[in-house]
């Protein structure tokens, strides 16, 4: 009986997590797309951004829609992309603009 109720609880538990809105993952994929932005991705890595912009879009949708472990799976895949559209901007930096920042400190 015990064994039973612990499972019961388990299994509330667990779907209790999924009823809950994914408002961090959300705010972290905003952040995330704004910081790759300020590194350039539109220029330097614009598939990536326009990834992570799909993706958080899809999101936002989702949790229009109260689908909230698929909007929380989009928002976490937005915040990848936007990490590879920020990764791949500054690979791509202008030699000459590293230099620059080098000087000033």
């Amino acid at each position: 009986m015990l064994t039973k109720g612990i499972l019961i609880a388990a299994v509330l538990l667990m779907t209790g997590c999924e009823t809950a809105a994914p408002v961090q993952e959300m705010s972290d994929a905003r952040q995330a797309i704004a910081v790759a932005k300020e590194a350039g991705a539109a220029e330097k890595a614009a598939i990536h951004l326009d990834a992570a912009e799909s993706y958080l879009q899809r999101a936002q949708q989702k949790l229009n829609d109260r689908q909230y472990s698929q909007a929380r799976y989009d928002a976490k895949q937005a915040k990848m992309k936007a990490l590879d559209a920020l990764r791949t901007s500054e690979a791509k930096k202008d030699p000459a603009e590293n230099n620059s920042r080098d000087d000033s400190q």
